[in-house]
């Protein structure tokens, strides 16, 4: 199957009507406020921004709208250790394109651990994740569990992967891209958001907006600091910084 022209997934935003307290959260959060309708890319989305910005809040909500647990895994995949979901899902309204994707996962790399442990007691075959090291686990999953036109949900996916690993995933996810698969990627790897003609979403005080690969601080900070090191170094560990990790 080539790639997807239209999305799985076409857009998402709060229903008409939701009683929505802003001042309570997530709806506190800049980017969550500002959810008013966020179209996705047929091919990949990327959420961008800092800790703390709502990028994950946001992607679990799309993940518990779409049949999803919160806690990563297929759609059949029904386990919770803590109840801790957003009430975000409830107010959300998803405009799904057609056909419907054959196959798709949440992955959440903060409790993927857990997934792992869940699939080994009901005889999973994914339950060997265990015997893998994290990221030989998380390369698995992408080459041997995503099977293709599919709609895959990322969270961080980069946390368990080496520089060497992240090129090999953005690989795959080309691969899957190609096989008609959309995926939508909340990351913060300068590696994964260089894939090319994706849509960038930055998450940030200011709310939410779309922005260019060049354009976001990943790129830039890791570009400067990468060219310049060893000023960097010096600027940083400099023990007349008043502030851990601010540059003058």
């Amino acid at each position: 199957m080539p790639r997807l022209e239209r999305p799985y997934l076409i857009n998402a935003g709060f229903r008409p009507g939701a009683a929505i307290d802003f001042d309570a959260y997530p709806y506190s959060i800049a980017a969550v406020r500002a959810l008013d309708t966020i179209e996705f890319h047929p091919n990949v989305t990327f959420f961008v921004g800092e800790n703390g910005a709502g990028k994950s809040t946001v992607l679990e909500a799309l993940a518990v709208a779409l049949g999803f647990s919160a806690e990563g895994g297929s759609r059949h995949t029904r386990y919770q250790t803590r109840e801790s979901v957003s009430p975000l899902h409830e107010v959300l309204r998803l405009a799904r394109g057609f056909p419907q994707p054959r196959d798709g996962y949440f992955l959440r790399a903060e409790s993927f651990f857990n997934l792992g442990t869940y699939l080994e007691s009901i005889g999973d075959a994914n339950g060997a994740w265990h015997r893998m090291s994290h990221g030989e686990s998380f390369m698995d999953l992408l080459l041997q569990r995503f099977g293709g036109r599919g709609l895959y949900l990322l969270d961080e996916p980069e946390a368990a992967l080496s520089p060497n690993r992240q090129l090999a995933a953005l690989s795959a996810i080309h691969a899957l891209v190609e096989d008609g698969s959309q995926f939508i990627i909340a990351t913060h790897s300068p590696i994964l958001l260089a894939y090319p003609q994706a849509r960038l979403y930055q998450f940030d005080a200011s709310g939410l907006s779309e922005t260019r690969y060049e354009d976001t601080e990943h790129y830039a900070v890791t570009r400067d600091f990468l060219n310049h090191y060893p000023r960097r170094l010096q600027q940083l560990l400099d023990d007349g910084n008043d502030e851990a990790g601010g540059l003058r």
